[in-house]
């Protein structure tokens, strides 16, 4: 099934995302804090995401737009996935506390949004080519 197979390349490429979000994260930290750096982290692997599902989830699929008019569309539109995402991350880090708490929230906060960016990402920015 296609869109399980798409589904499927999504969440992995998103693994590849979480890498990204918690290096990031971990190294801009000292200079932004906690809350800053996940804003720069966030930018960072939705940048990495949308390389890769480009390449990779979707590449049978056009958005018939310019490269850079898709990238700011994905943006867009997985700022609804962020929020959810960054909603989960403040939670986590009022809740949990120790060293790897952040990484903690980065990972609930990556799966509470990866149903609506797959969906955003597949029907709003990768959408079919036209007949």
């Amino acid at each position: 099934m296609k869109l399980g197979r798409e589904f499927l390349s999504f969440a992995v490429v998103g693994a590849a995302g979480f890498v990204v979000d918690v290096a990031v994260l971990y190294l801009t930290a000292p200079l932004l804090g906690w809350y800053g750096a996940r804003v720069l982290s966030f930018l960072a692997a939705a940048t990495a995401t949308w390389a890769l599902n480009r390449r990779y989830t979707f590449s049978a699929r056009s958005s018939n737009d310019s490269v850079l008019r898709e990238y700011l569309g994905y943006l867009v539109t997985m700022l609804g996935g962020a929020v959810v995402n960054y909603g989960a991350y403040v939670l986590v880090l009022h809740w949990v506390t120790g060293a790897w708490a952040p990484a903690v929230g980065v990972a609930l906060g990556s799966c509470a949004g990866l149903v609506v960016n797959f969906l955003s990402a597949r029907y709003l920015v990768f959408k079919p080519p036209r007949s």
